[in-house]
């Protein structure tokens, strides 16, 4: 009996990137629905569905394939790794920067405005005395520029990050790509209320 080469190599292939498919758009959905971007969730969710459905269809016809199995295990998990390296890639959403300093930060905040990123600035009182709170909203690919404006001005302060849903109003680093209006529509963060 000759070997099935479609059964067993061409079918759990298809399997495999189609799985890697749906679940990276599955994995990128469910960030974008954490983030409030309702306007694309429901498109990608069409289209994971419809890969699946037509996927799991293979599937159930090739029961007794256990390479149709391992397909779709390793597409699932590869699938995942695939979509979270995409939606780091996109970097979408505002995050904001605490930074909390018991040293002088004039520098600090200088080379902040200076990159025309809003800053607030609050007195507190640490367990060492006095402190500077920092705190600034950004977007998300400005995180690293960021992180090494802290690093260079005022190595020693300790800040931490956290996604923001949305925000509304504040002072923002431009984007110098001025195209893909309606594309830039799609992945707009929401006002806040």
């Amino acid at each position: 009996m000759p070997f099935d080469f479609y059964s067993w190599i061409t079918l759990p292939l298809i399997i495999f990137f189609s799985r890697i498919c749906d679940v990276s758009l599955g994995t990128i959905r469910h960030v974008f629905i954490s983030k409030g971007f309702r306007k694309i969730v429901p498109v990608l969710g069409f289209f994971e569905v419809l890969i699946w459905i037509v996927v799991v269809a293979q599937v159930m016809k090739n029961l007794n394939n256990w390479a149709c199995y391992l397909a779709w295990a390793g597409g699932f998990a590869s699938g995942t790794y695939i979509g979270l390296q995409i939606e780091e890639k996109l970097a979408l959403g505002l995050q904001v920067i605490r930074i909390i300093t018991n040293q002088n930060c004039d520098d600090l905040l200088a080379a902040l405005k200076k990159d025309n990123h809003g800053i607030t600035v609050v007195e507190g009182q640490g367990g060492m005395g006095p402190v500077k709170m920092i705190f600034t909203i950004i977007k998300r690919k400005n995180v690293g520029a960021v992180v090494s404006i802290i690093q260079q001005y005022n190595p020693s302060a300790f800040f931490s990050i956290e996604d923001i849903r949305n925000a509304n109003q504040g002072v923002f680093t431009e984007n110098p790509r001025k195209g893909f209006s309606s594309i830039r529509k799609l992945f707009s963060t929401r006002k806040g209320k």
